[in-house]
């Protein structure tokens, strides 16, 4: 069954614990929280502070992807503000298998993102220490754009290798999926959909609900 992580970087903030309730209530699994130092990406979101208000209010897992360079530093503080999922990223100046097992012993699930100009290749490195892999579809750093193309055959080949492994782990895709885009990959092995515009955006709950149940059919 797919999962659909709800990506907060596109609700109203004015209005964020409204948008939260009314996702969960719509089903969703995860709430995706993108986490950027604008060091890493050119773009600064937020951190751990509100972090630990949303797991105050959330009933499901967060799921909380840190795009910053440095992730070693504040690994614990996410942790401990409520975090479930922490995914770093393979590009990061840091050492990233020491910060996986740093996440891991914190009592967290670990995953590892890289960018779409990354070799999907280097997922191997990571294969035997991950609980998730998330392709992203785009550039990280601002919601909202459209879905690479050739992130199909990447899907793809993480999910052959996820296979080989014998491991459970998670195989989640963020990047510009809506409507036209949730077919593709899923298709192509996705586990969790990051949706963020397609489902925020919407005009109405009943409309946010029946976008939820159309990623996770």
């Amino acid at each position: 069954m797919i999962k659909v992580s709800a990506s907060i970087l596109s609700a109203d903030f004015l209005n964020l614990e409204t948008d939260i309730k009314k996702v969960i209530s719509c089903d969703a699994d995860f709430l995706h929280l993108d986490v950027m130092d604008g060091h890493f990406v050119n773009n600064i979101t937020f951190g751990y502070d509100l972090v630990k208000s949303i797991s105050k209010i959330s009933s499901i897992p967060l799921d909380t992807h840190l795009m910053i360079a440095y992730p070693e530093k504040y690994v614990e503080r996410f942790a401990k503000n409520g975090s479930n999922i922490i995914t770093i990223h393979h590009e990061i100046s840091s050492n990233t298998i020491d910060t996986l097992n740093q996440i891991k012993n914190l009592g967290c699930k670990c995953g590892i993102s890289i960018k779409p100009s990354t070799d999907i290749a280097i997922l191997e490195k990571y294969i035997n220490i991950v609980d998730l892999i998330l392709i992203m579809t785009v550039e990280p750093g601002f919601g909202g754009q459209e879905f690479i193309p050739e992130s199909i055959e990447r899907i793809k080949f993480a999910k052959s290798l996820i296979k080989n492994s014998g491991r459970e782990i998670m195989l989640e895709v963020d990047g510009g999926i809506n409507n036209k885009t949730a077919t593709l990959v899923k298709n192509a092995g996705a586990d969790i959909l990051v949706s963020g515009s397609y489902i925020f955006k919407s005009s109405s709950q009943s409309e946010m609900l029946e976008k939820i149940e159309f990623l996770k059919s």
